[in-house]
């Protein structure tokens, strides 16, 4: 019982950071109901059939991948917070991990997008915008 009221002290003590913790898990949570149909209608309905060339390797690309890096860092940590906090935690890790680049992410993509529920919900996504339906192998 001791463990209870140690946390529940904290808690008392820090409710101005719990409360901007509880705006910020709400404000993710908004924008990313807002954003994952414009983000899935940004998908190249051929992008989980062929290969990627790599962009050319410029100062402006390297400085959009590291500040794209750091946003999904954020994110990922967000979205590890929002697994105890209020919040769409695990839609945000997803997201995250999207923007994030890693060894075989390609791999993960295809093999979650070719989930016929995700694929499927996908497509719908994109056909309410108006655009082609995803391809997979």
């Amino acid at each position: 019982m001791s463990q209870l009221a140690t946390l529940l002290d904290w808690a008392e003590s820090h409710i101005a950071l719990l409360s901007w913790l509880g705006v910020g898990s709400l404000l993710f949570f908004i924008a990313s109901i807002a954003m994952l149909p414009w983000l899935a209608a940004q998908i190249p309905a051929d992008y989980f059939t062929t290969g990627r060339r790599p962009a050319p390797r410029t100062a402006r690309r390297w400085l959009w991948r590291l500040l794209r890096n750091l946003f999904g860092l954020l994110l990922l940590a967000s979205g590890l917070a929002m697994l105890v906090l209020p919040g769409q935690g695990l839609l945000t890790i997803l997201v995250a991990l999207i923007l994030l680049d890693y060894p075989a992410k390609k791999r993960l993509e295809r093999r979650l997008v070719a989930t016929e529920s995700v694929l499927k919900s996908l497509n719908w996504l994109r056909r309410r915008r108006g655009v082609a339906p995803l391809q997979v192998d």
